[in-house]
């Protein structure tokens, strides 16, 4: 499991896709959210834009994070 360091209040669930490189570009990221493969805090995620703040988990194809 990946952690990652937050600088701020909270970032959007696609852009952290994006900033672990976890998808290419920002429209890869709002497809796999679309499609229900993101999941937060162990529910599937369909809010693009959902505010991923200290102590969430985000897991995608096998990958999770942590964020600290």
């Amino acid at each position: 499991m990946e952690e990652f360091e937050l600088k701020g209040e909270h970032i959007q669930l696609i852009q952290l896709l994006k900033v672990l490189g976890w998808c290419r570009s920002g429209g890869e990221a709002s497809e796999a959210v679309d499609n229900g493969l993101v999941k937060v805090n162990g529910e599937v995620e369909f809010r693009r834009r959902n505010k991923i703040k200290i102590g969430m988990e985000v897991s995608f194809e096998n990958k999770k994070v942590v964020v600290k």
